[in-house]
């Protein structure tokens, strides 16, 4: 939080509270607290809605002290509830009409994902895992079709034999662009460029990992899933920008 001096506003000059911050002044405010905090984070979040800064008539983010109270409130909430940005949005909504609301709690279903990718299906639980047959059935694919992807790398299986919830998600959309005539071989492109871009994502969240702030390091695992779900976007809209289509 800020601390605001007293006195100031009876004699002429600006309280603190009066400030504007640059976009680097308010990185520095909330790194005390949120290490882990960026400057793309900060951009990111007023994409999202969740602040909205004055711009200097040549465009330059100027941020108010309740601007940045307000960021630290929402990577507060991100950080101890793990919250999906909608419900953030709902709260700081509410707090603003003046209509406090409690916090989910953080083993509500619908706080275990930060960001929520639109495009993407998760049909069965994270926990359920299914065996080659299952798959198969599942897919439609016969078991010569199965081994090529595995071949391939686009599904493989865990130590016990069995299917985890996201490989049998990616197995259906294999098959589903099998139909369009779209082999295994086709799709090492994008098989290699979803590794980059793990790899990218690893590369921010790997120094949280090791932060000996021990809620820096949990909240990793939320700032993967949120890098993850704007690579998925990113992704989306370069393909719609180059086909000139719409997707979705």
């Amino acid at each position: 939080m800020l601390r605001t001096p007293s006195g100031g506003a009876g004699n002429g000059t600006a309280t603190a509270d009066d400030r504007l911050l640059s976009i680097g002044a308010v990185l520095n405010e909330l790194r005390e607290e949120f290490p882990e905090v960026t400057i793309s984070k900060i951009r990111f979040l007023e994409a999202e809605g969740l602040v909205e800064p004055q711009r200097t008539p040549s465009g330059y983010r100027k941020f108010t002290v309740r601007d940045v109270e307000r960021l630290g409130h929402v990577l507060r909430m991100q950080r101890d509830h793990y919250l999906p940005l909608k419900v953030i949005r709902d709260h700081l909504d509410a707090l603003d009409r003046g209509e406090p609301l409690p916090l989910p709690s953080p083993a509500s279903g619908e706080s275990r994902e930060l960001l929520e990718v639109g495009t993407v299906e998760r049909e069965a639980p994270a926990a359920l895992r299914i065996g080659r047959e299952e798959l198969l059935a599942a897919t439609g694919a016969e078991a010569d079709e199965l081994a090529q992807w595995e071949a391939y790398g686009l599904v493989e299986a865990g130590p016990e034999g069995d299917y985890d919830a996201e490989t049998v998600n990616i197995a259906k959309i294999v098959a589903d662009l099998g139909r369009f005539g779209l082999e295994p071989r086709h799709l090492r492109a994008v098989k290699a460029a979803a590794d980059r871009e793990a790899g990218l994502v690893e590369q921010v969240v790997a120094p949280l990992r090791r932060h000996r702030n021990p809620q820096t390091r949990t909240h990793a695992e939320a700032t993967a899933r949120e890098l993850a779900a704007l690579s998925v976007r990113l992704h989306a809209a370069l393909v719609q920008s180059a086909l000139g289509v719409r997707l979705f």
